[in-house]
């Protein structure tokens, strides 16, 4: 069962930082209209380069998410295997 606690541990840890990074592209994004509102051009295209990394880093996050959700289905099936 340790097994088990520990990826679920690792599995909410990512979805912290899930929620932490859409939380802070909706913060960016936010800052972007601001930006173009004011149409300060450089500062606009680093925040426009700030919401990519983060993007691409949250698809990153959302890929391990998922492969941690398939270890904990496959250690839980595990779990139940051996209690037959």
């Amino acid at each position: 069962m340790s097994n088990f606690n520990d990826l679920v541990g690792e599995q909410l840890k990512t979805m912290d930082k899930l929620l932490f990074i859409q939380s802070e592209i909706e913060r960016c994004q936010e800052l972007e209209s601001q930006i173009l509102e004011l149409q300060k051009e450089t500062e606009l295209e680093t925040i426009q380069e700030e919401i990519k990394r983060m993007q691409e880093e949250l698809v990153q996050i959302h890929d391990l998410f998922q492969k941690q959700t398939e270890e904990v289905i496959q250690s839980y099936q595990g779990k139940m295997h051996q209690t037959v």
